[in-house]
């Protein structure tokens, strides 16, 4: 499994963080310090929060782990018995994998799945928006950032799907015309790709 040491220094290559969360989330760039000043002395800290058509935020839902919280899916985790979040406009790639260098030769959802749980599992706060119309579904559709704070070594707030694509753990997922859910991550897709992380290590997922 990738420490979160290891990604962020791959996402410290050429990634510039995303003013708004993407174009479905037409929100106000995240304060940084305010995410940050959410964290618990033992706890991972989870907020959602909840925003009308104008982009403005109307609600708002907190929750606490000891222990983090937990990937579901490749691109879902639990937030609690009645709760999952599902990461917007991204997805695992189809059939298996092989990458020598992270020592992997698997299903990609497995591989995507590992890397969500890194993500999920050791952060101090995860904050994340959704629109309000999701508020009360059993899996919301969210897009999410987490602060990791490490003492001496790391202390960053960055969206864990521009992560996750630079990692090559997942792609941007596309609609039926076959542009992309998430225009505004195409560059963190393409730091994967150049960068032959992850899935783009295979040349048979290039090709898909």
């Amino acid at each position: 499994m990738v420490s979160i040491a290891k990604m962020m220094r791959v996402v410290g290559v050429g990634i510039l963080s995303s003013a708004v969360a993407a174009p479905a989330f037409a929100a106000p760039g995240i304060d940084k310090n305010y995410v940050r000043s959410l964290a618990a002395p033992g706890k991972t800290v989870l907020v959602i929060e909840y925003y009308d058509g104008g982009g403005k935020p109307v609600g708002r839902k907190g929750y606490a782990s000891a222990s983090g919280f937990k990937a579901i899916s490749p691109t879902e985790f639990r937030v609690n018995d009645k709760t999952a979040l599902r990461l917007y406009g991204v997805e695992a790639c189809k059939g298996d994998m092989v990458n020598r260098t992270e020592d992997y030769a698997g299903p990609c959802s497995d591989f995507a799945q590992r890397q969500l749980q890194v993500m999920v599992q050791s952060p101090r706060v995860l904050f994340c928006r959704a629109f309000l119309s999701e508020q009360n579904a059993l899996t919301q559709n969210a897009t999410c950032y987490g602060y990791y704070n490490y003492p001496g070594s790391l202390d960053s707030v960055d969206m864990l799907e521009e992560q996750l694509l630079s990692l090559g753990a997942v792609r941007l997922a596309k609609k039926a015309d076959g542009t992309v859910d998430r225009p505004d991550l195409v560059e963190a897709e393409k730091i994967g790709r150049k960068g032959s992380y992850g899935m783009w290590a295979d040349p048979r997922i290039k090709g898909q």
